[in-house]
């Protein structure tokens, strides 16, 4: 059995606790089991909750092919892949210029572009040096792994 003084104590863990009902069990069978009535308090939210958001997927035509729409005027120049899922962002800001353009000279190690991935912003560098032949993506565009994001020549 249970001492007066283990009893007080349990019933003070419990009433600190977030428990409704406390059930133990001593080692010769007996039993205590302890229920705290709860209030049952309708709250409202106290922030606005955000409206709801509308996601239109459109179904590719059966005649269209299954491949990344890409802006490829000619195949000539060394393909720059995203290493990642993201969005794809030409210039370090909105208000600033795009870090490079058709025509742009590059080195290698220069910075082509921004991928937003998971809120983190990672630089997409240039392989090799020479000349951006085509930039193949939009600003803002969400771009997939390996997908083709600039030629150089």
């Amino acid at each position: 059995m249970y001492s007066v003084e283990e009893i007080k104590e349990l019933l003070k863990a419990f009433d600190e606790s977030k428990a409704t009902k406390l059930a133990i069990q001593d080692a010769n069978g007996e039993r205590l089991t302890i229920t705290q009535k709860t209030e049952t308090a309708i709250v409202s939210p106290a922030t606005e909750q955000p409206a709801a958001v509308q996601v239109t997927v459109e179904k590719p035509s059966a005649a269209a092919p299954l491949v990344h729409e890409e802006k490829q005027p000619a195949e000539d120049g060394t393909p720059v892949a995203a290493p990642m899922i993201g969005v794809f962002y030409a210039a370090p800001s909105p208000d600033k210029d795009p870090y490079v353009t058709v025509g742009s000279k590059v080195n290698k190690g220069d910075v082509l572009c921004l991928i937003e991935a998971m809120k983190l912003m990672n630089e997409v560098t240039a392989e090799r040096s020479g000349e951006i032949a085509a930039v193949c993506v939009e600003n803002g565009q969400v771009v997939e792994f390996g997908q083709t994001l600039f030629r150089i020549k």
